[in-house]
């Protein structure tokens, strides 16, 4: 047998931790000294603190891995446990990787902050659309673009002609506490190609008239959906320079969404008009009410 300190030597393991794992009952001692209250361990006990030390490295909670070696779970069990783990570690390496381009984004802006602005604002009269539509709560991105992706291969499975760009577009109530966001996911489509798509998707998707707008103050973003404060910022400079305010809720138009996230062109829109003395408080609340939740025009989503 060997004294715990020889058994952290042995095992890389701090004296420290193997206490804790005694506490707990993870990898208790095969002796105690009843006298000194000293603690012995046994070389056969190595696999077991090895299979810890795996578990823990795959980020496995301390109680989870109690419950994997000392509760006999069936390896059915076991690679469900793992595969929830993947999608854990999955879902926060694509958080950081969009916070990673979200800082990107913050650097690049700072950088150019005494440059020449890179984003042209330009006004425009959109006509009204027919479209599929599919209102959704996402958390991210990535997850708005696959719904997109199972909208569009649904389409297309069932036939119905795709005629312009699809687009993405904030509901009413914008984002939520938990930092979801509801969208609807508009796709123009031709009227006589969309058959009985509403009931073929259970009522999922609809078919709806996309209003025009006479005034919508457009600018280009190149690159992640996740990185477009330095757009929004340019867009909210020119309203105001410019004297326009916002009537409605934003546009993106997915210009281009093939390849990678830095590879996209979307095309901002916000229904605008000039702004005159009645609806001026009406204006600054609204804008105001879109900075603070992180959307629309000064903190965007994406």
């Amino acid at each position: 047998m060997f004294k715990i300190s020889d058994f952290s030597k042995l095992s890389q393991v701090s004296m420290r931790t193997l206490r804790y794992y005694d506490e707990i009952g993870l990898l208790k001692p095969v002796q105690v000294d009843p006298t000194t209250g000293y603690r012995y361990y046994s070389i056969d006990q190595l696999p077991r603190l090895n299979r810890i030390l795996a578990f823990k490295d795959l980020g496995f909670e301390l109680s989870q891995i109690v419950q994997l070696l000392d509760e006999e779970v069936p390896p059915a069990q076991i690679r469900g446990m793992l595969r929830l783990k993947q999608i854990e570690l999955q879902q926060r390496v694509q958080a950081e990787q969009e916070r990673l381009a979200r800082v990107e984004s913050r650097l690049k802006q700072i950088e150019m902050d005494d440059a020449k602005p890179t984003h042209e604002v330009a006004i425009k009269k959109i006509k009204p659309q027919i479209v599929a539509s599919s209102r959704k709560v996402v958390a991210n991105s990535t997850q708005r673009h696959q719904l997109a992706n199972e909208m569009l291969d649904f389409l297309q499975r069932q036939g119905v002609k795709q005629v312009d760009h699809l687009l993405y577009i904030e509901q009413d109530g914008g984002y939520h506490e938990d930092d979801t966001s509801g969208i609807e996911i508009a796709v123009p489509v031709h009227s006589s190609s969309v058959g009985n798509i509403v009931e073929q998707s259970g009522g999922k998707i609809t078919v709806r008239e996309l209003p025009g707008v006479n005034t919508m103050a457009t600018l280009l973003h190149h690159g992640s959906p996740d990185t477009m404060m330095e757009a929004y910022q340019a867009l909210g400079m020119w309203l105001q320079v410019n004297d326009y305010t916002i009537t409605g809720h934003c546009r993106k138009v997915c210009l281009q969404r093939e390849g990678d996230f830095e590879s996209y062109i979307t095309e901002i829109q916000f229904p605008v008009e000039k702004r005159d003395s009645s609806n001026t408080s009406k204006s600054s609340f609204f804008f105001g009410q879109q900075t603070r939740q992180g959307h629309g025009v000064g903190t965007p989503k994406g």
